[in-house]
């Protein structure tokens, strides 16, 4: 009953394998590899771009921050949702990378809207010389309140990036959870919806730990591979990652991993539905849950040994009729026994 995060989930055993198998006498570093090269080949497959640069770093964080380092100048303003990873969970790495600075745009249910980004664009860049110039557009998909974009809903956020001459970066860390929930390709869901990079998620997917940097402009390879060396995230021991990379894709792993958790996680979502108390904040699309419901019955769950995140007010403490905000989060490994064990729980 472990729906904390889909980061503390397993790896998977192929994934492990394949770094055992990689484990065995002498490779070049620095992503010179063997395996590096057949990565950079399925992943151009994949997304249906043969000329797109593509490198591996060992977390989202590092991934986003080089990525729109790369597309962005340090005068200028990053247009990001007010929930948006980079803004709420990376101690400003983002700013400390590119030294621009990063504008907020509202949301509903985790998404901006294309008026929304229009407003804040318009904004900027008011001032001249004394205020911050308009920089590269940053979405997030899986979004950070379960909810997933439409491909109309990207391309209407590209063009309004496009019709002010912006980049767009698409934060994929849970990129294979959303792409099976719209059951489209990774081309559709990036650079034929007007994408211009994408942060390809695996760690919360099964992978030990490896995110891949996905650039559909090569002109912007090299300034990426001196920002990576320069911001310490070359590793010289890669064909690590190379080999993690390499088994996630193999025989769509990835896709099944992710049909998976997304699965689980609209179990879950049935069953809340059936509770006379709790409440989903957001329509569940892929593979996390905000709800609410009283303290008491989360109490009654955090003891019964259920793990999870309350996200407002101490479980602990306080009315018992109290309704508290929590999120669940199903992994590619949750069973479907185990979401049912906790919802007997819950309905118990």
């Amino acid at each position: 009953m472990f729906f904390a995060s889909d980061n503390a989930g397993p790896a998977h055993p192929k994934v492990m394998d394949a770094l055992v198998k990689a484990n065995s006498g002498y490779a070049l570093g620095y992503g010179a590899d063997p395996i590096m090269a057949e990565v950079r080949q399925q992943i151009r497959d994949i997304f249906e771009a043969p000329e797109a640069a593509v490198y591996l770093v060992i977390n989202g964080t590092s991934a986003n921050a080089l990525l729109l380092a790369t597309m962005c100048q340090p005068w200028q303003t990053i247009f990001c949702t007010d929930v948006a990873h980079i803004h709420e969970d990376e101690c400003n790495a983002p700013e400390f990378y590119t030294q621009a600075k990063l504008t907020l745009v509202p949301t509903t249910a985790g998404k901006m809207t294309a008026d929304a980004l229009r407003a804040k664009i318009k904004a900027e860049e008011t001032r001249g010389v004394h205020g911050p110039q308009r920089g590269p557009v940053s979405v997030t998909q899986v979004t950070e309140k379960g909810t997933v974009y439409s491909l109309a809903e990207i391309k209407a956020l590209t063009d309004i990036a496009r019709e002010y001459g912006l980049p767009a970066h698409l934060d994929g860390a849970r990129f294979a959870n959303a792409l099976v929930a719209l059951d489209c390709t990774p081309a559709e869901m990036t650079w034929k919806a007007g994408i211009d990079a994408v942060s390809f998620g695996g760690t919360k997917n099964g992978a030990m730990g490896v995110e891949a940097c996905v650039i559909f402009d090569p002109k912007l390879a090299w300034e990426f591979e001196l920002r990576r060396k320069r911001g310490g995230h070359l590793l010289s021991k890669h064909r690590y990652l190379s080999a993690q990379m390499q088994a996630y894709l193999a025989d769509g792993l990835w896709l099944d991993m992710a049909r998976a958790a997304n699965a689980r996680c609209a179990q879950l979502a049935e069953g809340l539905r059936r509770h006379n108390v709790a409440r989903m904040l957001c329509d569940p699309a892929a593979n996390i849950i905000f709800f609410e419901m009283p303290r008491q019955d989360h109490q009654r769950m955090l003891a019964a040994g259920a793990v999870y995140y309350v996200m407002s007010g101490d479980p602990d403490q306080g009315d018992p009729d109290e309704m508290l905000t929590a999120r669940l989060v199903t992994d590619w490994s949750m069973t479907a026994d185990g979401v049912s064990q906790f919802l007997g729980l819950l309905h118990g």
